[in-house]
């Protein structure tokens, strides 16, 4: 039985649980967890005084329940294991994890993934802004690994980010991928402006049904159906993701830029 965490004192004040990990409670016992220290607002409290604690930790499998849209920080630094979210989640469900899955099973808040560097997330429903992105003044944000959003999410997804995926099954905001170094972000609803603004490689797939406005740095290269198209969203399929069954006859207007910082990224728009 995994260990569970139940959220029973839900406040306007939020609650950060960063460090509350598989790895760190596997050898502990339910006591011991109890006792670990969380932020509630500028105040350490022991786990316990907002969470029941039930289950065994042995097998690096949690559980976190309960209206967690106050709770941040969820999975952060996270390196194994696996962690469940039924309901609502706050701002950063697995910030700079490096292994491991997450799942959210409802919506989650701004920076999802944010610095990921490996591992999986996948959220059921929403999320909010900044996917898979840098920190503020950071020089790079997400290096590895997954990020599906079955619903749709805010601006500025993929900022600055080097490696990995980022797949969002509903609709985008502003400025996707921007600054983006490499990796691949691909969204299948309807998207906003800007995206790729400053991209020096990468792909971005603007797959919606409406064709977005690129900017004038991005340059028409060809227009084509590739391969490899079937076997992605075979892949996503296999991930839970909503692909549309037409888009793997579909052909793609191919993109080069953004031609400010050298033009070797790519984005895909549905022809």
């Amino acid at each position: 039985m995994a260990l569970t965490l139940r959220y029973h004192s839900p406040s306007p004040v939020p609650v950060e649980v960063e460090g509350i990990v598989p790895s760190v409670v596997r050898e502990e016992s339910l006591k011991r967890i109890e006792k670990l220290e969380v932020f509630h607002g500028n105040e350490k409290l022991p786990l316990g005084e907002l969470f029941r604690v039930s289950g065994d930790p042995s097998d690096e499998c949690m559980n976190f329940e309960g209206d967690l849209s106050g709770v941040h920080w969820i999975g952060a630094k996270m390196h194994g294991g696996s962690i469940r979210i039924t309901g609502q989640a706050g701002r950063h469900v697995g910030s700079e994890m490096t292994a491991g899955n997450i799942a959210v099973e409802g919506d989650a808040g701004d920076w999802v993934g944010g610095e990921l560097h490996g591992g999986t997330i996948h959220v059921r429903g929403r999320a909010g802004h900044l996917i898979g992105a840098a920190y503020r003044g950071s020089r790079r944000g997400m290096t590895g690994g997954s990020i599906f959003i079955d619903g749709s999410v805010g601006n500025e997804i993929g900022h600055t980010m080097r490696r990995g995926i980022v797949v969002v099954g509903g609709n985008a905001g502003d400025l996707a991928g921007f600054n983006m170094i490499a990796g691949t972000i691909l969204v299948f609803g309807n998207v906003g402006i800007r995206h790729g603004a400053g991209m020096r490689r990468g792909t971005i797939g603007l797959l919606g049904d409406e064709r977005p406005k690129l900017l004038p740095s991005f340059r028409r290269a060809c227009r084509y159906r590739p391969n490899v198209t079937e076997l992605v969203f075979r892949q996503l399929r296999h991930h839970g993701m909503q692909i549309p069954k037409k888009l793997e006859s579909s052909e793609f207007d191919i993109y080069n830029g953004d031609l400010v910082t050298g033009g070797r990224g790519e984005i895909w728009v549905r022809g």
